[in-house]
């Protein structure tokens, strides 16, 4: 059985997007993240599929398959993920000439549980912060990775509901990296 794994970067004080819900301060990160990446790839073999909602489908679909990440040492294995994209208004979700994604425009719960019942290894959602905050509520999450980026808004959208309960963590690793980045790697204690 597969795991959720909910990969979010987040700002020093906690938010994952801006006030308009757009994610636009990677760009403010000065030197390279090639430390980074190759952390990234070394964990995206243990990682099997990815979720997106729509929106951020829209978003990766235009960089992510395209000769535009050509030289993103995490490009083909990203590319290679099995993907799921949730969404109600969307038909169909090509993936550049790769091929297509899966739509699921059903009960988003109930697709995960499939999801995850079908998969062998990690199931990563990236973005798609509405649609983390509904499997947070279902407690389909089961780890967070958090990429902590060395800025700050005073305000935006965090990571986890408003009104989520309460989720318990536990501090599995943190590690430092270029750019000033930190990654945090939590499990979610059901």
């Amino acid at each position: 059985m597969g795991r959720l794994v909910v990969q979010e970067f987040v700002t020093a004080d906690g938010f994952a997007a801006d006030v308009d819900g757009e994610f636009r301060f990677y760009e403010e990160l000065e030197g390279g993240t090639a430390e980074f990446d190759r952390s990234q790839l070394a964990w995206l073999d243990s990682v099997e599929a990815m979720v997106l909602g729509a929106r951020t489908y829209r978003m990766f679909v235009e960089y992510w398959p395209t000769p535009a990440s050509d030289g993103e040492i995490i490009a083909p294995a990203l590319n290679g993920l099995k993907r799921h994209i949730f969404t109600r208004t969307l038909t169909a979700a090509p993936w550049g000439d790769i091929g297509t994604s899966t739509v699921e425009s059903g009960d988003a719960v109930e697709a995960i549980q499939r999801i995850k019942a079908q998969t062998q290894g990690s199931v990563v959602l990236w973005g798609s912060l509405s649609l983390a905050g509904t499997f947070f509520a279902a407690n389909e999450v089961d780890e967070v990775r958090l990429i902590v980026l060395p800025v700050a808004l005073g305000a935006g959208v965090g990571v986890f509901p408003s009104d989520p309960g309460a989720e318990l963590l536990h501090l599995e690793s943190a590690q430092t990296y270029d750019a000033g980045l930190v990654e945090l790697v939590y499990s979610v204690v059901h």
